[in-house]
């Protein structure tokens, strides 16, 4: 999947840190997404985290 230009590193980051945390099931990460980036515009969020989500498996593939 290509990355949407609006995605970051910091993006990526959060959104991990989120999942560890059990804070929240991803599903329901946008509000904490656009809470901790409010400049995202609700669109953007849903692009991230839809990113973030199809990328998982092998992002953390790569780590092992």
């Amino acid at each position: 999947m290509e990355k949407p230009e609006v995605v970051t590193e910091e993006h990526m980051e959060y959104l991990n840190e989120l999942r560890e945390s059990g804070e929240t099931n991803m599903f329901g990460a946008r509000p904490y997404l656009k809470n901790a980036f409010p400049e995202l515009t609700r669109q953007q969020t849903a692009e991230v985290l839809i990113y973030w989500m199809k990328t998982f498996k092998s992002r953390n593939e790569e780590k092992k």
